[in-house]
């Protein structure tokens, strides 16, 4: 067999494949079983039928016609892998040339278009620069982080008065479009200012005293009649306010390991130092990237923005999506499928050229780590993601976050103040672990969470 690629676009390639007639036989050989194996003929046992029989019954036009269809694929497959391409999109086959049925030579001819990963030049991407805010910890943070923990141990108490920002309040409220109920819901408790129930409901809410009731027009967010516009009745049953233990050392004995306020706050203002760290570092990453994007130009089929298009308003049919269907919203998701696409793209370049790894301890943090945002037990979510064959894809994406992170560890980064920011403990250059890499095998995703944790800040962090 012999293939050759053209290239069409820097993301569309038309592959000519010539498959010789030595290399068709055997399928024909197969086409004939085939379709023995689907006629009767008098005298002669299913499946048992002669090819020449065959020829004269059914044609051997028909049998040829059947080798075709079934092998086409497998030289489809040989042709990707002897070109070394790497396809994004179902081909588009076209069959230009069939040996005659009538002899016993000739050659099976096609090409086929499809999208492919492009292939891109890496810029020196050593020593990078972006700048992030400057992150000092204050008094006012630890405060924060105090009153934080001291709302965990708080208690609530019904309080007469209007309700205010931040009140408990326990709420019914009735839904109607056009004067006719839609939707109705008693007892329902809701944070003033939380914002996660409807557009519109803080500022109806806030003010009224128990009893008393407000009608405002929002959007609704669920039900048959997600994404209409209607008016909502909220009644206000009754107000809550949380009161918080006082901050002392008997709170800092009931709350935490420390037996004083005072060493309490010193580990608070440890934690708060730490998070203004990794803020930095999830905002050094986040340029960092910005910046390969903007060194690095990467094409982006059609097809790949097309497919996601369809799969994103396909599958939000079903739970209102359709009325956001909008030319606005199609815009936004063709960008962020761009530019996730970009990213991948870049990411995967850095991960060859850095060699870049992944142990199986990283890939059970992932695993581990995704299973939590699932509220789901970590071995369950490695079978589940084993059984549909994402461990690859799994892998592929700790690579990527490593590659990142070798990135981050060779960039310049400062903070607007001017001063050189050390991000060594949040993150250092991938490809340095000696436990074994993972390929694609599905054996690391059910090895459970026994194994000791990646020492890797990336593998975690990112």
């Amino acid at each position: 067999m012999k293939s050759a690629v053209e290239n069409l676009t820097p993301t569309r390639v038309k592959l000519n494949v010539e498959v010789p007639f030595e290399e068709l036989k055997p399928s024909i050989d197969e086409a004939y079983k085939t379709v023995a194996s689907q006629i009767q003929v008098p005298g002669f046992r299913k499946g048992k039928v002669p090819s020449k029989l065959i020829d004269q019954r059914v044609g051997r036009g028909y049998v040829l016609e059947t080798a075709i269809n079934e092998g086409l694929n497998g030289w489809y497959q040989a042709a990707v892998q002897e070109s070394g391409i790497r396809p994004l999109s179902r081909p588009e086959v076209e069959i230009t040339e069939v040996p005659d049925p009538t002899s016993t030579d000739g050659e099976l001819k096609f090409h086929a278009e499809v999208d492919i990963r492009p292939e891109i030049e890496l810029p020196d991407y050593a020593g990078i620069k972006v700048e992030v805010a400057a992150a000092e910890s204050s008094d006012e943070d630890v405060d924060k982080a105090l009153d934080e923990l001291r709302g965990r141990f708080g208690t609530l108490k019904s309080v007469e008065r209007p309700a205010a920002d931040g009140d408990f309040l326990t709420i019914d409220i009735t839904a109607t479009i056009d004067g006719a109920d839609v939707d109705s819901a008693a007892g329902l408790s809701y944070q003033v200012g939380a914002g996660t129930m409807l557009e519109g409901l803080d500022e109806a809410v806030t003010g009224l005293s128990v009893d008393e009731d407000a009608i405002f027009d929002t959007t609704l967010v669920g039900g048959d009649h997600a994404g209409e516009s209607a008016q909502v009745k909220v009644v206000l049953k009754a107000v809550k306010e949380r009161e918080l233990p006082e901050a002392d050392d008997d709170f800092a004995q009931l709350a935490s390991e420390f037996d004083t306020l005072t060493e309490l706050r010193e580990d608070l203002a440890k934690q708060a130092a730490d998070s203004k760290v990794v803020e930095q570092g999830v905002e050094a990453r986040d340029k960092v990237l910005d910046k390969l994007v903007e060194l690095v130009e990467v094409p982006v089929p059609d097809s790949v923005v097309e497919e996601q298009l369809e799969a994103h308003f396909k599958e939000g049919n079903g739970h209102g999506e359709g009325e956001h269907d909008t030319e606005e919203h199609r815009e936004e998701v063709k960008a962020n499928t761009a530019r996730a696409f970009q990213n991948e793209v870049i990411l995967d370049a850095i991960a060859e050229k850095e060699e870049v790894n992944v142990s199986q301890n990283e890939l059970i943090d992932y695993i581990v780590s995704t299973a939590s945002q699932y509220g789901m037990d970590p071995n369950q979510f490695a079978q589940i993601i084993d059984q549909s064959g994402q461990v690859p894809m799994m892998v592929s994406e700790v690579r990527r976050r490593k590659a990142l992170a070798v990135v981050l560890g060779q960039a310049t980064v400062t903070d607007t103040d001017g001063k050189a920011v050390d991000l060594s403990d949040f993150v250092r250059p991938g490809g340095e672990e000696d436990a074994p890499a993972v390929e694609e095998s599905t054996e690391d995703a059910k090895a459970g969470t026994e194994a000791t944790p990646s020492d890797d800040p990336a593998a975690v962090k990112f």
